[in-house]
């Protein structure tokens, strides 16, 4: 029997299978779409028993080909790119596909765990996964968004095989090179840090001082762990925010990451004042195209995901920032 993960190549793609071989799984087949070939990189450590592209994939099981072949569905793909503005593409690739597999594993009874987003909830401060607090900004979320509430539908018919929908935050860390603007705020900090011996924050915004606004940034170690408790439970089904439960600001994330570059030098951390007063922390013009657009406060209600059986704690900003800074300087 095998394990599919699509969006393999990818960023929380990749670092499910590598949890899945840290636990000895190797029948894994990745899917994804390696047009951007770069991804591959993220597979490179891992151990699968085939590949397919996203399309073939698709073509396999609608002929039957995997018909009591496969335990569990580890959804992953998708474009996640916030600022894609085609929404024919959007909803067929994230929409279409998404219902594809779900219609499947519900007709052969196989676990089916998904990627949705904190993108579904918009501008609310608010953020239990109710209908109310939902309001996406871009097509992306709604995206996300649409495929939520067929899922309500579906687990309201009571299914047979579990339906596990993951609303990410903020998510960073290891084996995110690949998604240029996208990568997360700690991603290009670093970066830019390399580069300049400096970072750059939004100036502020919302209401929030200069680099004050603050967003739900959960580690992707944590958000791997999640995803296989409810592996190892497939008695549990719903849609659950995965964040780290707690609101920090975009100056934290570039403390953590300045002070891991410090940190690899040997030299001391600075508090953000004394980073702001030695030049090494800049703020800029907040973009036009993300006005209107923005999420500038999220911090992911954890009821639902503690009360459904996880109780492990979720990495804080300075310790998960930490990790990956470190993970960086290793293999980047």
């Amino acid at each position: 029997m095998y394990i599919v993960v699509t969006g393999a190549a990818g960023f929380i793609g990749s670092n499910l299978v590598k949890a899945l071989n840290e636990r000895g799984l190797t029948n894994i087949i990745a899917v994804d779409n390696l047009t951007k070939a770069d991804k591959f990189r993220n597979l490179v450590d891992c151990d699968i028993v085939d590949y397919l592209d996203k399309h073939d994939f698709i073509a396999r099981i609608q002929a039957g080909h995997f018909d009591g072949e496969i335990d569990a569905i580890f959804h992953q793909g998708a474009c996640s790119d916030t600022m894609e503005s085609d929404g024919h593409y959007m909803m067929e690739n994230n929409y279409r596909y998404s219902m594809i597999l779900l219609d499947w594993c519900q007709d052969q009874d196989v676990q089916f765990l998904y990627a949705s987003s904190a993108a579904t909830y918009g501008t609310t401060d608010t953020f239990k996964e109710e209908r109310q607090y939902e309001g996406p900004l871009n097509v992306y979320g709604y995206s996300k968004f649409l495929f939520d509430q067929i899922v309500r539908q579906r687990l309201a018919q009571s299914p047979s095989s579990q339906i596990v929908g993951f609303r990410y935050f903020n998510v960073y860390g290891p084996r995110e090179t690949h998604k240029g603007r996208m990568a997360s705020v700690a991603f290009h900090n670093y970066n830019q840090f390399k580069a300049d011996g400096k970072v750059k924050l939004f100036e502020g915004s919302h209401g929030y001082p200069d680099g004050g606004q603050q967003r739900d940034f959960v580690f992707v170690g944590d958000v791997a762990k999640v995803n296989l408790f409810f592996l190892d439970h497939p008695g549990k089904s719903g849609i659950f925010n995965l964040g780290s439960g707690r609101a920090q600001t975009f100056n934290d994330v570039a403390v953590a990451a300045v002070n891991g570059c410090r940190r690899a030098k040997n030299e001391v951390p600075l508090a953000l004042e004394e980073l702001r007063a030695h030049g090494l922390l800049e703020y800029i013009a907040f973009p036009e195209a993300l006005k209107g657009k923005y999420q500038a406060f999220t911090q992911g209600d954890l009821t639902r995901l503690r009360a459904a059986g996880y109780g492990a704690p979720m990495a804080t900003v300075e310790e998960g920032v930490a990790q990956y800074i470190e993970w960086l300087h290793k293999h980047v």
